[in-house]
């Protein structure tokens, strides 16, 4: 197979633009290459050398590149030539025919990407001279006027490398270049904006509580003074400001998204956080009173696996019944994911409130909370922390809890909560490097109890709770126990009890249980796992040692 050295010419007509980061010399390259390597079986091979005009016109040959190009062409250096267009390379039909004479007496050739046709038949070589008279047309009698479907491209190319490609600056941003940077004071409104969102689930709730807070849109000035903006956030502002990926430090090109050069101002797990919630307030139908839809854990909770838990429901007689789902439970309907977490909301959320609340209840958390404690500010501090814990019962405790946990990670037994330093520090009314990170970080034991299809999530040292089903049933299989002492037939008991023989034989092995653990029961002191069912599947041993032993494992 023969070697195909190619080189690639580009040609920008206009010097405006050059000095971006990236424009059209930039993207015509782009668009070579891949042709390039797309022949790469055919032994084509990307010379190292770059021929690059830029701000000059394509009506003379008299350019730097393209004299560097043809010399090298000449030499027998280059085979192939490739182009983005044909008037890249040149706009006049005199000075193509001059370079096509040097390309044939040197064995060369060239390549347009964009436009394919062969020059060896009558009609291809019709076709390029039609193609280059409407280059020499648009040069003369166009002024240079940029071609539409090149700014297109250009366009495409620079957002797939990140860079923000102008028009209206987003609310909580300044341009900076060919990309942007974060206004303090506006992002500090767009978070908000979403946490509130997270909290109340409707764009008419969040309206009203924007309004309510005072939120205001950005002020703008045009060049003959008037004044515009500085107004309550109107609905469709607010779902742009909720969509817009250019938060989550993305660039949005039509129907796809590529990685931005600007820092987010949302973290990419809430930014997709709030895009659930939007498809979940979106479907419900018409004409109904929306569903109360609060997930303000949303995006913030992952398992021992490192998966995000989502945010999801059903409904029961009317109801809907709010959860937390391991992503992989709803990747994979299969149902083989066993150690996967499926966790009530509103009891998982009420419970790391409620550590939130002890955490910062705690003798002596204002000092403990900073670096340096300055003299006579522990007072003031305090007086803040109580306000939070107010507000933690309050009716935004919701927004709240959204806002002060960056993240929490669960695992068996196990919870690790972490305490967001920027919305506490603003809160606080302090700089977030003086708060003490260690500090920030609440472990808590993390347990769950089944009884049939409902769980209950417990946090924390557990208080005792009786069981009291439990509890009967002990009674029961010590009663039966005692009439099947007395000669009576289970027949005999069930008959009397209205049960079935087979629920007597399943209960009366709790007659036997060890006298501490019986004793741990009536207090309501026994193992979150230690139910009237686990102890019926569980064999329960005859012997007391063995019986404790099994119910440590529960």
């Amino acid at each position: 197979m023969a070697l195909v050295r190619c080189a690639i010419y580009t040609r920008k007509s206009s010097e405006k633009g050059l000095e971006q980061a990236f424009n059209s010399l930039h993207a015509q390259p782009e668009a070579c290459a891949a042709y390039v390597q797309s022949q790469k079986a055919e032994g084509w091979l990307l010379l190292p050398d770059h021929y690059d005009d830029g701000g000059l016109s394509g009506g003379t040959l008299e350019r730097p590149a393209m004299q560097r190009l043809l010399t090298d062409v000449d030499a027998g250096r280059i085979d192939q030539i490739i182009v983005y267009k044909i008037d890249r390379l040149t706009r006049s039909l005199a000075d193509f025919a001059r370079i096509v004479d040097r390309l044939d007496a040197a064995g060369a050739s060239f390549v347009s990407v964009t436009q394919s046709f062969n020059t060896a038949t009558s009609m291809g070589r019709l076709t390029l001279n039609m193609l280059l008279s409407f280059a020499q047309f648009e040069r003369e009698g166009e002024g240079h006027r940029p071609n539409a479907e090149r700014i297109r491209d250009k366009i495409a190319a620079s957002k797939r490398k990140g860079l923000w490609m102008g028009g209206n600056v987003p609310f909580g941003y300044d341009a900076d270049g060919r990309t942007l940077k974060i206004n303090a004071a506006e992002a500090k409104v767009v978070r908000q904006l979403y946490d509130l969102y997270q909290a109340e689930g409707s764009l008419i709730a969040l309206r009203e509580r924007a309004a309510d807070l005072g939120l205001r849109t950005r002020t703008r000035t045009a060049p003959d003074g008037k004044v515009s903006g500085g107004g309550p956030f109107g609905r469709a502002h607010l779902h742009h400001i909720l969509t817009n990926p250019v938060y989550a430090g993305r660039i949005r090109h039509r129907s796809v998204i590529h990685d931005g050069q600007h820092p987010a101002i949302i973290a990419p797990g809430d930014w997709q956080a709030v895009q659930e919630l939007l498809k979940a307030g979106a479907s419900r139908p018409r004409g109904r009173a929306p569903a109360v839809f609060t997930s303000p854990l949303a995006g913030k909770l992952f398992d021992e696996t490192g998966d995000r838990l989502t945010p999801s429901h059903s409904r029961k007689n009317g109801h809907r019944l709010r959860y937390y789902l391991s992503n992989r439970l709803l990747n994979d309907k299969s149902g083989s994911h066993p150690e996967a977490w499926r966790l009530p909301a509103p009891e998982l959320e009420t419970g790391i409130t409620g550590r939130l609340r002890a955490w910062l209840s705690a003798p002596g958390q204002a000092s403990h909370l900073l670096v340096t404690p300055r003299t006579g500010e522990m007072q003031a501090i305090g007086g803040k922390i109580d306000s939070l814990i107010a507000e933690l019962d309050g009716p935004h405790a919701a927004a709240l809890l959204r806002a002060l946990v960056a993240e929490v990670r669960i695992s068996p037994g196990r919870m690790v909560i972490t305490v967001a330093a920027d919305p506490l520090a603003d809160r606080l009314d302090m700089a977030p490097e003086r708060l003490n990170p260690p500090q920030l970080q609440i472990e808590a034991p993390f347990r769950i109890r089944r009884r049939g299809v409902e769980t209950k999530v417990v946090l924390g040292d557990r208080p005792a709770e009786v069981d009291k089903v439990l509890i009967r049933n002990l009674m029961k299989a010590r009663d039966w126990f005692a009439a099947l002492s007395r000669g009576e037939s289970y027949a005999e008991i069930a008959d009397r009890e209205g049960i079935w023989k087979q629920r007597i034989q399943q209960l009366l092995p709790l007659a036997f249980l060890a006298p501490e653990i019986v004793q741990q029961i009536a207090e309501g002191r026994q193992p979150l796992g230690l139910t009237t069912e686990a102890l019926i599947n569980s064999d329960l041993p005859i012997d007391w040692a063995a019986q404790r032993a099994l119910i440590a494992r529960l």
